[in-house]
């Protein structure tokens, strides 16, 4: 009997430990985005980033290249978000516009969203290579997109629309090379086309530079868009998280600002500007202070002379490092829970308990003590004492479904030059992985989601089993979790200088297809290690708790 208890009592705190901040509506479909110029990085590249926040599908996989007669048109689609694997997708395009709904879809009550067609547009005569996440992001000429959701004004939004952001993403990835392209070809499609879509910021990049794109409905009685694109210059850092951040706008300056025609007529009609304040892009349109602690903790930490203040009315859209930014400093802030910070969600729960080996009492960290509470486990632990745990959206949630940093470097070949570090759940638990922009095809395990149900083959559920039991004991478990995952992330970045080198051999001597095919096999190989090694790990921490907590 006192196994049986022991047992409920692990099954329930690893329940509670399940939910986790996603059971909030703040805390839900959030994600963040993090930019930085090829004169702020440590190596010259562009990079972009995303961590996809919510209960959207994990699956990945590669839309080949393709040539299509004149006269074609492509079908623009509702809930591609919520699919399973590639096969929903293809088939709806392929099936005559009468079939509207997917009956597996449909047929799942935690989901409203079903997959249905908007519309169609003229397909162009030839497309380009893309990597199909939930939000699209890059494609095989090395265009890359991150992705926040920043909603606006509710009197923005017109679901008569034919566009939701993802869709957007997939046709400029399958049309455009450039940044600028991709926002002009936006920009286009909303406008004859129109917007579905709540608030959504884009974050787009090329071999030479990135944007901060934001984009909103243009009101109840119109189907169009209104938006506005700003340069992050080079030399400096961005970040976008869930806000709208364009402040001012100097059409004049085409090198830095783009926005609709309509920009500012469409908060006068809707009575959102008078005219003749200074205009500002965040405060028509969203009308909320344009930063949260997210935006405040990335840009104070790479320039903390500036002493950016939470309290502050307003901040830098972007900042100068004051010192060079490399993807793996990108890396370390999508893991970041503002550990050992007045904002440590755990640094009030300390125990007392005996030093090993002697009578000597200590003040350590509770061992159940992780950043990732639920609701309900705050309400217990603050009904005890309150304010012992205050709530902070950190930056690494575990209700995420992936995450990429994409790093675009220019000096090498177009082949090799776009290369995205990916992860599947909690970022600050779960191991990266390469995925390059010109691979053939994704590894197996990641074209099939895990969003709805438990499948045991789809790749997001190895490393969220154990990510999750991790937590039950976090400052226990997580010497042995962070280890494995500092340690891919070395090989991850020891092994780069030998795989390019290796491309640009057979690029030489063999052509394009070599490396491809080399890429993806490097690829495949890589991912299946972290998998296995997450999937031992798991059977490991269940053996840990085999007693209970």
């Amino acid at each position: 009997m006192k196994k049986i208890i022991l047992s409920a009592v692990l099954i329930s705190s690893i329940a509670i430990n399940l939910r986790c901040q996603c059971d909030d509506a703040e805390f839900y479909g959030s994600c963040t985005s993090i930019m930085v110029g090829n004169k702020a990085s440590a190596d010259g590249s562009v990079i972009t980033s995303h961590t996809c926040d919510g209960r959207y599908r994990s699956w990945m996989d590669i839309v080949p290249a393709q040539k299509h007669k004149k006269g074609t048109l492509t079908k623009i689609l509702k809930g591609t978000l919520f699919t399973e694997s590639m096969d929903e997708i293809a088939q709806i395009q392929l099936a005559d516009n009468s079939r509207q709904t997917n009956p597996d879809t449909a047929s799942l009550a935690d989901f409203e969203v079903v997959l249905k067609v908007k519309g169609e547009i003229p397909e162009v005569e030839e497309t380009f290579a893309f990597l199909y996440t939930a939000y699209p992001c890059m494609n095989e000429k090395n265009l890359a997109i991150g992705e926040t959701t920043i909603e606006g004004r509710k009197e923005l939004e017109n679901e008569n629309g034919m566009f939701y952001i993802e869709e957007l993403q997939r046709i400029v990835l399958q049309r455009c090379t450039t940044a600028r392209q991709a926002i002009l070809l936006m920009g286009k499609l909303v406008k004859e086309y129109g917007y579905a879509d709540t608030g959504e910021c884009l974050t787009v990049a090329d071999k030479n530079e990135v944007w901060h794109f934001e984009i909103f409905g243009e009101g109840k009685d119109k189907t169009g868009g209104v938006w506005a694109a700003r340069r992050i210059p080079d030399d400096h850092v961005g970040v976008s998280a869930n806000i709208p951040r364009i402040a001012e706008i100097n059409l004049d300056d085409s090198e830095n600002f783009m926005a609709s025609d309509n920009v500012f007529e469409v908060a006068r009609k809707l009575n959102l500007w008078d005219g003749k304040s200074t205009f500002k892009f965040w405060k028509a349109y969203s009308g909320k202070k344009p930063f949260s602690i997210r935006e405040w903790f990335v840009l104070s930490s790479v320039a903390p002379s500036l002493k950016l203040s939470l309290q502050d009315e307003e901040l830098p859209f972007s900042v100068k490092p004051e010192k060079p930014v490399s993807a793996r400093d990108v890396l370390k802030f999508f893991r970041s829970t503002y550990e050992d910070t007045e904002h440590d969600m755990t640094k009030n729960l300390l125990i007392k308990q005996k030093k090993r080996d002697s009578d000597e009492m200590e003040t350590v960290k509770s061992a159940y003590a992780n950043p990732w509470f639920s609701t309900q486990m705050i309400a217990s632990i603050n009904a005890i004492k309150d304010s012992t745990v205050m709530r902070v959206r950190n930056i690494a949630v575990p209700q995420c479904a992936y995450a990429h940093v994409i790093q675009i470097r220019s000096w090498l070949p177009d082949e090799i030059s776009c290369v995205a570090y990916f992860s599947n759940d909690n970022p600050a638990q779960s191991p990266r992985f390469p995925v390059y922009a010109n691979i053939l095809q994704t590894p197996e395990q990641f074209r099939i989601s895990g969003h709805k149900r438990f499948i045991d083959k789809a790749a997001a559920w190895t490393y969220r089993q154990a990510n999750k039991l991790a937590t039950v004991r976090w400052q226990e478990s997580r010497k042995k979790l962070e280890k494995a995952r500092d340690d891919f992330e070395d090989k991850l970045f020891n092994e780069q200088a030998t795989v390019d080198s290796e491309s640009i051999k057979l690029l030489k001597e063999h052509g394009k297809q070599p490396v491809r095919e080399y890429l993806t096999k490097y690829v495949i190989d890589f991912s299946n290690e972290t998998l296995d090694a997450w999937s031992k790990m798991r059977d490991e921490l269940w053996y840990t708790f085999i007693r209970g907590l």
